[in-house]
């Protein structure tokens, strides 16, 4: 009599491989997130061991965002500090979803609300620079003002006495700024 294996179909080893495998990866992951984790301090201190004493170092804080603008409006809207050089998201419900650093032209929109005017996905900026994720929301001072990224992810260069309005962003933001505002969407520009 020949053993069960060699009665088999191929198909039928190679499932029950399959399942035996799964079945040990399955075994493995539970083991592991049973087993001891390090505490916040042994990760933020690599190296570290953790320690039950009350006197353990307590982990690094992780650096803060910088809060919405209390004067920034309500609902979906898009936020733009002059002060602060930063660029907030802000759902329907009110709530900053991304925010980020920006480099500003060197002619600042008034503090008011605005709304996004139009939108041209790649062109050359006043500046020379190739430039994508164009939105234009106003104009100051003569010059359009409009949010931009790079097509480099460069940051702008000098502006050497011109009056540029463009406001730039790294280019995953500008990516993330296009794909949040559309033309009509809101923009409150503050101090």
């Amino acid at each position: 009599m020949r053993p069960v294996a060699a009665r088999l179909p191929s198909w039928a080893w190679v499932t029950g491989l399959t399942t035996g495998a799964t079945a040990v990866v399955v075994a493995l992951a539970v083991q592991a997130d049973a087993g001891p984790h390090p505490t916040a301090a042994a990760v933020a201190r690599p190296g570290a061991s953790a320690s039950a004493s009350p006197h353990a170092s307590a982990p690094a804080s992780l650096p803060q965002e910088p809060a919405l603008p209390d004067d920034s409006g309500d609902g979906r809207r898009i936020v733009y500090s002059v002060g602060a050089k930063r660029v907030w998201l802000v759902d329907a419900t009110g709530k900053p979803i991304r925010t980020f650093p920006v480099w500003p032209g060197t002619v600042d929109p008034r503090p008011g609300r605005y709304s996004v005017i139009k939108r041209t996905q790649s062109l050359k900026g006043s500046d020379g620079v190739e430039i994508e994720h164009v939105m234009y929301f106003t104009t100051a001072d003569g010059v359009n003002v409009a949010f931009s990224n790079a097509l480099d992810g460069s940051s702008p260069p000098p502006a050497n006495g011109q009056k540029l309005g463009g406001i730039r962003l790294h280019k995953e933001d500008g990516a993330a700024l296009w794909s949040f505002g559309d033309q009509g969407t809101r923009v409150a520009v503050v101090d």
